[in-house]
């Protein structure tokens, strides 16, 4: 009984109390994963070439779709898994986990076989032509191996929020990443390995990483101690997975189009200099707003165990309170951005030219960023809840329904102002919608 009740003090503790303890250790593991991509590329371009960074942003694209099927059974699942011990239904959170981990390794060995089955056809229609082929095939080769342990890791960090763990998932985010640069060090420059070497440091470092996951549910401090039983594939489980977990999937698609179509818009219309302010702001994005996504990621399973144990009343505390701390959070980094983008673009580039013009960029881009906590918050609710369709839906509003059609638009009138401006207008009307149907929801459903 003692094993089935830790989880329950998401649904006992004060929220302001749990909120903190829940987002600050997924906001530092956020901010560590980011610096390690920056630093990580820094150290290969340094010790290997620059063509070893083309090589290997020839198969990000790969590795981060297969961490985002991970990512999406995870989330899907922990949302299910939230709500059953909530409900003290442990043996449904049990068979989910089960399903989990069975999906997530179909799913991502049968993409490893594919990829490297079509290996030579694959590189070169993600761009690694000429030079950048044999690089990238190595890298890539290597990295395929991991494929499956990189999904389970990133399936299994998401586990262990809704399991109320966020401290044993901010350790699991951070030891892939500072095992990376210190195994970058070791097998690129110490060994001079190469691209063999940054592959395998890559692989080993997730490896790492799922060991100590696979540790801790194997030990006495996880109340998800599965048996042979709970892996058998459960149809009903299976669909609910797969429909929640796909509004992670589609995100992530609809981030992926975007850059597409970002870099070919700039490129048109100010050629490589639009296209670099356009890296740098991109940048900004994802460093400035990890302790808004921080918030975001500790308000799910805090929301799913109290809606699954009908604690209304918590629910909309968690909404409210979740929705002010990562408003005032944004509004912390709204001043800094506006206050100092000439300063935070130099850190990037001694180039006059972009350091002349970026910083009014990034202002419009970042105009509307106090107010994105309640669609980011609002989005994250249904989807914590078990409602597949409006989380869906919400999730898109932003850049699916909103943004990608003003950038294909606004451009035609206002040139490369047009595709800043659209930020803002986005975030705005994205806003406004998710608004309204969370309030048209919390007075539905959240009753006492």
């Amino acid at each position: 009984m003692a094993l089935q009740n830790r989880s329950a003090s998401l649904g006992t503790e004060p929220i302001s109390k749990l909120l903190i303890k829940q987002s600050v250790p997924a906001s530092i593991g956020i901010l560590v994963m980011s610096l390690n991509i920056l630093v990580d590329t820094i150290f290969v371009g340094n010790w290997i070439g620059s063509i070893a960074i083309a090589a290997i942003n020839v198969v990000l694209p790969v590795s981060f779709f297969i961490a985002a099927l991970g990512m999406s059974i995870g989330i899907g699942g922990s949302s299910i898994i939230s709500r059953a011990l909530g409900a003290n239904n442990r043996e449904r959170a049990l068979k989910t986990f089960g399903n989990q981990i069975t999906l997530t390794l179909l799913v991502t060995i049968s993409m490893a076989a594919l990829g490297l089955y079509f290996v030579d056809e694959l590189i070169p229609a993600f761009g690694g032509k000429g030079d950048i082929f044999e690089p990238a095939k190595v890298y890539y080769q290597i990295v395929l191996y991991g494929v499956p342990i990189l999904g389970l890791s990133m399936m299994g960090n998401n586990v262990l929020r809704a399991e109320g763990k966020p401290k044993i998932a901010m350790i699991a985010m951070i030891i892939p990443s500072v095992g990376n640069l210190l195994l970058d060090y070791i097998l690129i420059y110490i060994f001079d390995m190469g691209m063999a070497g940054a592959a395998w440091a890559s692989t080993a470092s997730y490896v790492c990483s799922f060991l100590f996951i696979l540790w801790f549910f194997l030990s006495d401090q996880s109340e998800l101690r599965i048996s042979f039983s709970h892996f058998g594939l459960n149809k009903v489980i299976l669909k609910e997975i797969s429909a929640l977990g796909f509004v992670t999937l589609a995100r992530q698609a609809v981030v992926s189009i975007t850059y597409l179509l970002m870099n070919n818009i700039l490129f048109n219309i100010g050629g490589e200099a639009s296209v670099t302010m356009y890296g740098i702001i991109g940048r900004m994005l994802m460093f400035a707003l990890f302790p808004v996504l921080g918030v975001t990621q500790g308000f799910l399973p805090i929301a799913g165990y109290n809606y699954g144990a009908y604690k209304f009343p918590r629910v909309r505390e968690s909404i409210n309170k979740a929705i002010k701390y990562a408003g005032l959070l944004a509004l912390v980094i709204f001043i800094l951005i506006m206050v100092f983008p000439e300063a935070i673009v130099s850190v990037f580039t001694t180039d006059q030219v972009i350091l002349a013009e970026t910083p009014s960029a990034m202002r419009w881009v970042f105009l509307a960023i106090p107010i994105i906590a309640i669609q980011l918050i609002g989005s994250a609710y249904f989807q914590a809840i078990g409602k597949a369709t409006p989380a869906l839906l919400l999730t898109l509003t932003r850049q699916g329904f909103f943004f990608i059609p003003l950038i294909l638009i606004l451009p035609n009138f206002f040139g490369e102002l047009g595709v800043w401006i659209s930020f803002p207008i986005a975030d705005v009307l994205s806003t406004i919608v998710t608004g309204y149907f969370l309030n048209k929801e919390i007075r539905k459903t959240l009753i006492e």
